[in-house]
């Protein structure tokens, strides 16, 4: 199957139904209020491009590669990102709903989460060295086997991470968020 190429286009208020996007190489482009919830996105790949207000809720991504990819306002529950193309793959969130999503063993060194919602968001044995949580709600988010050194979760909340199970090797964290980091000790810590 020959692959389409698309380069520095504007896509405003598309539907993509399940098979718009197979086989499909976009560069340069900018999706914007386009919903792929009823997508199967196959074999696609997104370099330097940007998703705003893009509803991607349960999307299903396999073998979709993801280069400078931002994603700003853009409703992505229950995405398993981990099925996605791991051969050079840079992607970034802002403002975005990344609850129940997937990140399971990724190399997300140095990634950037912005004002997002991340709710029970798996990352499990994932690399996030030197990534950015900035202002982000971690509320049952698993942290297990993770590599979380250098990760800035100085402005975040909700977090709970064991240090015992994650490699935390200067890791930033705010002096309130302390009970996050030793709550399974059951210790009371006053201000």
């Amino acid at each position: 199957m020959s692959y389409v190429f698309t380069h520095d286009q504007n896509f405003t208020q598309q539907t993509y139904t399940q098979a718009d996007l197979q086989h499909t190489e976009f560069e340069q482009c900018t999706f914007t209020d386009c919903d792929f919830t009823v997508c199967f996105v196959q074999n696609v790949t997104f370099v330097d491009c940007n998703l705003v207000r893009c509803n991607f809720k349960g999307t299903k991504l396999n073998h979709t590669a993801l280069r400078g990819v931002w994603f700003t306002d853009c409703n992505l529950t229950s995405v398993n990102f981990a099925m996605t193309d791991q051969v050079i793959y840079e992607f970034h969130f802002k403002d975005c709903l990344l609850d129940y999503s997937q990140f399971y063993k990724l190399k997300l060194r140095q990634i950037q989460f912005i004002h997002c919602s991340m709710i029970a968001t798996d990352f499990m044995e994932t690399d996030l060295s030197g990534a950015l949580f900035d202002s982000c709600n971690l509320r049952r988010t698993v942290f297990s086997n993770t590599n979380l050194e250098k990760a800035d979760f100085y402005t975040s909340y909700e977090y709970r991470i064991d240090p015992e199970k994650n490699k935390m090797k200067k890791a930033i964290f705010s002096a309130q968020g302390l009970h996050g980091l030793l709550e399974k000790y059951a210790l009371v810590i006053k201000p």
